[in-house]
């Protein structure tokens, strides 16, 4: 055989094996599955463990490229407050840390500050007066907080009240009818903070969300998904529904019932403001043939249980929209 036959028959039998592999497929896996979506720049980090998943599968198919979730959570940064080095980041901060070793170097050599002349000596200066002043505002701060803990005011405390405050269970875990605290008003090495301060109402949206994703998908309702997910996550959920359609087979979920959740994170990137949620519910999930009704995968009178970790994304002062589903 030839190399130009041979190279052929080696792409016709890869298209092949790609045909049938997706042809091969049971009624188990017409229903939707995986772990797909993007987390902004957070999309390819492991979500921190929660008491309802303490582990999450990472995200197989998403439209954000590992090098974008890395300028994300790297543009991020600085909008969250975090300073780079003892002058915070930036050509300023380089500039400063420049000045101030030469202003040093020229100590040690016996020449001053003089020895730098003019303005570049005026600039060392300032520089070392405002370290001097960054260095007593940090001490009197450090006291003050001390001061705070010690009269039980710290703000871990004010904010474990405000969301006890908010919810008369929220000493037992419990938000609601599921969405429980991951303890989020007291962060825990390993375990991500909750930067954005999920409220009761939050969780509320995001238990309704799991609930009317659900009927969604078992209706085939296009539009509901629209105002539910992103854009992203519909092509995916629409991929699935027409690979269904396909097949002959619908999928049916109805009696959505969450047993337990948890805040893995919340953070801000930009305008967006996200949280991730590990979910734990229970529903009756069957898979029916398209013509007759008659279920060919499941039963009704077994209700089964799914844990899944959810991440919403919302434009600053807007409504929730789930971004992510990882299995857990």
């Amino acid at each position: 055989m030839n190399p130009s036959r041979t190279g052929r028959f080696t792409a016709l039998l890869a298209v092949l094996t790609l045909v049938f592999s997706t042809m091969v497929v049971d009624y188990a896996e017409a229903r939707r599955g995986g772990s797909f979506g993007s987390r902004g720049g957070r999309t390819y980090q492991s979500a921190p463990a929660t008491n309802t998943a303490p582990a999450a599968a990472p995200v197989q198919r998403s439209m954000t490229s590992p090098g974008q979730a890395s300028s994300a959570a790297a543009a991020a940064r600085p909008a969250a407050g975090q300073r780079s080095g003892l002058f915070g980041g930036g050509f300023g901060g380089a500039m400063m840390r420049g000045l101030l070793i030469g202003g040093l170097f020229g100590l040690l050599m016996g020449s001053g500050f003089g020895g730098l002349a003019g303005m570049l000596g005026l600039l060392v200066q300032v520089a070392l007066i405002g370290l001097l002043v960054m260095l007593a505002l940090r001490f009197f701060r450090s006291r003050s907080g001390q001061t705070a803990s010690a009269n039980g005011a710290s703000p871990l405390n004010q904010q474990r009240s405000a969301y006890q405050g908010q919810n008369p269970n929220a000493g037992n875990g419990t938000y609601g009818s599921g969405l429980g605290s991951r303890s989020a008003a007291a962060p825990k090495a390993g375990v991500g903070r909750d930067e954005i301060g999920v409220t009761q109402q939050d969780l509320g949206m995001f238990e309704s969300r799991l609930k009317a994703l659900q009927d969604a998908y078992s209706r085939e309702d296009y539009k509901a998904l629209e105002e539910i997910a992103t854009p992203e996550v519909v092509s995916y959920l629409a991929q699935e529904l027409a690979q269904n359609a396909a097949r002959g087979v619908r999928n049916e979920a109805r009696d959505v019932e969450l047993l337990q959740g948890d805040v893995s994170e919340s953070w801000r990137e930009g305008p967006r403001d996200y949280a991730t949620v590990a979910m734990r519910y229970g529903m009756i999930d069957v898979v029916r043939d398209r013509q007759s009704g008659r279920i060919v995968e499941g039963d009704e009178r077994t209700r089964v249980e799914s844990t899944e970790v959810w991440t919403f994304v919302r434009e600053r002062g807007g409504a929730w929209k789930l971004s992510a589903i990882q299995e857990a």
